[in-house]
């Protein structure tokens, strides 16, 4: 039996929510190839205004948000540590 053609647009994952929420199979849409991520937990950091407006300018400068700038430099910061310590 031939294989039915995919279609070209997969569907969103609201569209697969849907399908879930009305009890059909949804198994087809996961690989199980993917890397499961933990949940996202949200934070409130305070800055001082000058360091707000470094991050600003990394920001512009970069083209991305300063959610990302910070994201960035506190991963490069914490693989330094992390490097340090295995040096050591």
């Amino acid at each position: 039996m031939p294989k039915a053609l995919e279609s070209p647009n997969p569907p969103t994952a609201d569209e697969i929510a849907e399908l879930a929420d009305s009890g059909e199979d949804i198994s087809r849409f996961f690989t199980r190839k993917g890397k499961m991520m933990p949940p996202i937990q949200r934070v409130n950091v305070d800055f001082a205004l000058p360091m707000l407006q470094e991050l600003d300018e990394e920001s512009r400068q970069l083209n991305i948000s300063r959610q990302a700038v910070i994201k960035t430099l506190l991963r490069h910061a914490l693989d330094q540590r992390h490097s340090a310590r295995r040096a050591r």
